[in-house]
């Protein structure tokens, strides 16, 4: 695997591009589709670059795509409060605060469903009037 490199004074939308890129397989075409699926639900995103891995928010984090040798992993810190009736949520069950979404080669996602609990996070992370 190929490092991403982190010149100064990129944005973070290119530092996702080139982390992308990187991944000339299934986990590069994975992390592009579900990055997307993010930016159709909520168009309003901001990409951020933290922890050296690709972050999406909006009035606070909505998830992180970390990429692994056998899978691309969505982390939701604030996922135990929502719900996930169509049960997308498949990793870091046992934790009281965080969920994610494990994502293996072969794998589809569920784009209405993804696209909701995208949207269910943006409302819950919207600061009270």
């Amino acid at each position: 695997m190929k490092k991403t490199a982190e010149p100064q004074g990129d944005s973070p939308s290119k530092l996702i591009d080139a982390k992308i890129k990187s991944l000339d397989d299934w986990r590069g075409r994975k992390l592009a589709h579900v990055r997307a699926l993010i930016q159709q639900a909520d168009p309003a995103v901001v990409e951020e670059w933290k922890w050296n891995i690709p972050v999406w928010s909006h009035d606070g984090i909505l998830c992180t795509g970390e990429t692994y040798k056998d899978k691309v992993k969505l982390t939701f810190p604030k996922g135990a409060s929502l719900k996930d009736p169509s049960k997308l949520f498949n990793a870091s069950l046992e934790g009281n605060t965080r969920r994610a979404i494990d994502l293996h080669e072969g794998d589809d996602i569920p784009e209405a469903a993804f696209k909701a609990l995208i949207r269910a996070v943006v409302a819950l992370n919207k600061p009270f009037a």
